[in-house]
């Protein structure tokens, strides 16, 4: 084989491991929530709100950044404006969460494995509707029971409910949306 050949198939071997090797890379631990986390979208305090939290870290930012629901965190992964860079998400475990108020400073998960209620009575961070998370579909499952919604996975999420008024959720097994009124008092399905 020329010298020429073998550069450029040793060179494009290494470029392929290369990548491989970014796409396996492990993604960086969650951080723990403290006083000075800052809300992304409403500028406050993320301690203060209740529900579940999320925190989304980007490959050269070296902190997270904080979203007082786990719903502004998911987001952040669908507005075309945010960067799309993103090493890890991460919102509160509602499984392991001491309390609705008090949802966890350590109790994470990787959004990507969660099990989500969406549609439920239940509010979040800034009083509207959540997408709350568990790493068990047994909790999820237990929580759509007593507060309603239904059990949805990350790559199932429903752009609608969670960049719009959640108005729209179809009940599980449909897979049609809910009747609604519009303003005018006309019935649309």
């Amino acid at each position: 084989m020329k010298p020429a050949i073998l550069c450029a198939v040793l060179g494009a071997a290494l470029l392929v491991a290369s990548c491989n090797k970014q796409e396996n890379a492990a993604a960086p631990p969650p951080f723990a929530l403290t006083q000075d986390a800052m809300g992304r979208y409403c500028g406050m305090n993320v301690l203060e709100h209740p529900g579940p939290k999320g925190q989304i870290i980007l490959q050269q930012v070296p902190e997270a950044i904080w979203f007082s629901s786990a719903r502004d965190t998911l987001a952040f992964t669908m507005l075309p404006e945010e960067p799309r860079d993103i090493a890890a998400i991460y919102v509160s475990d509602m499984s392991k969460a001491p309390t609705w108020d008090e949802p966890g400073a350590e109790n994470w998960i990787d959004a990507k494995t969660a099990f989500f209620v969406i549609g439920s009575a239940r509010r979040g961070g800034m009083g509207t509707e959540e997408a709350v998370p568990f790493s068990s579909e047994a909790d999820a499952r237990a929580f759509a029971g007593e507060h309603g919604g239904r059990v949805v996975r990350f790559e199932e999420m429903p752009q609608d409910y969670i960049l719009g008024s959640g108005a729209q959720v179809p009940p599980e097994g449909t897979g049609a949306a809910e009747e609604t009124t519009d303003t005018q008092g006309h019935n649309h399905g």
